[in-house]
C-alpha cells in the first residue's frame, strides 16, 4: 500500500497550464501557495533542486510546479 499525499486525496493540481524558464539562482514557490520562497540551486530534466530561503532546507520539486517569483528576473538577464 503506498502513501496517498493530500494533493491526491483532494484532487488538487498544482501543475502550472503554461511554460516558463526556470534556472539555477531563480527565487520561486511551488504551486499556488504564495510562501514558502525558494531559490533554485540546481535543474536537472524536470526536476529542480530547491533550497527554502527561510529555513535553509532542501528539497526537489518538478519544474512543472515551480513559478517564478513576480519580477524576478533570471540570471542570463540580470547578467545583461
Amino acid at each position: 500500500m503506498s502513501l496517498s499525499s493530500y494533493s491526491d486525496v483532494f484532487a488538487i493540481e498544482h501543475d502550472r497550464g503554461y511554460d516558463e524558464d526556470i534556472s539555477v539562482g531563480d527565487l520561486v514557490r511551488t504551486g499556488p501557495n504564495l510562501f514558502p520562497h525558494f531559490e533554485v540551486v540546481a535543474v536537472h530534466g524536470d526536476k529542480a533542486w530547491v533550497r527554502n530561503v527561510l529555513n535553509g532546507s532542501d528539497h526537489l520539486a518538478l519544474l512543472s510546479r515551480c513559478r517564478k517569483i513576480n519580477g524576478q528576473p533570471g540570471l542570463a538577464e540580470a547578467a545583461e
